[in-house]
């Protein structure tokens, strides 16, 4: 059987961490941020964690 190649577009966006959780970054942080207040583009900075199915998902379309 033939190995299963990673998506190279979803390994750019997503990440694994040690403990198994899908981590991606938040969208809406490259233009227009002079509209966007403070603490809208302090929260957009950090990283979330995906759940349930979806990440199930991608992590099987990580798999190298």
């Amino acid at each position: 059987m033939p190995k299963i190649k990673t998506r190279k577009g979803i390994r750019k966006r997503f990440k694994v961490s040690k403990q198994g959780k899908v981590q991606f970054r938040r969208s809406g942080k490259s233009h227009l941020l002079t509209t966007k207040s403070r603490k809208r583009k302090r929260k957009l900075r950090t990283t979330d964690v995906l759940t349930g199915s979806t990440a199930k998902n991608i992590k099987r379309l990580l798999q190298s």
